[in-house]
């Protein structure tokens, strides 16, 4: 059977062609550096989406008590890919060192333009 043929010999006709809104933008990676790094980019409607690409901090949520900001030292390991803790790539459920101990991220830092996370023992 010929490529892009139906069984009786006729043709496959595209809906539509390819279109600048359907494609893909870059991947948006969040790592670890001595800075914090953001930017913002247009959605449908004219809104703005901010995202994170440098992270250093992380927003603490302990049980019954006031969030606390604390600095992110190293990555220690990323359930979802162990290559992506070795790069320093922070990504939701990636378990990080910090002032106040391992903290847990909790939320997708690539789309949300912060890092937050929850203490574990």
């Amino acid at each position: 059977m010929k490529l892009g043929r139906k069984i009786t010999g006729g043709r496959y006709i595209k809906s539509m062609k390819k279109k600048k809104h359907s494609l893909p933008g870059q991947k948006k990676t969040v790592k670890l550096a001595a800075d914090e790094k953001r930017k913002n980019k247009r959605t449908r409607g004219g809104n703005r989406k901010n995202y994170l690409l440098k992270g250093k901090f992380v927003n603490i949520q302990e049980k019954g008590k006031k969030s606390k900001k604390a600095e992110i030292k190293n990555v220690l390991e990323t359930p979802s890919n162990k290559f992506l803790a070795r790069q320093n790539i922070l990504t939701k459920g990636t378990i990080v060192q910090t002032d106040l101990g391992k903290v847990k991220i909790t939320n997708r830092p690539s789309q949300e333009a912060m890092i937050n996370g929850i203490l574990i023992e």
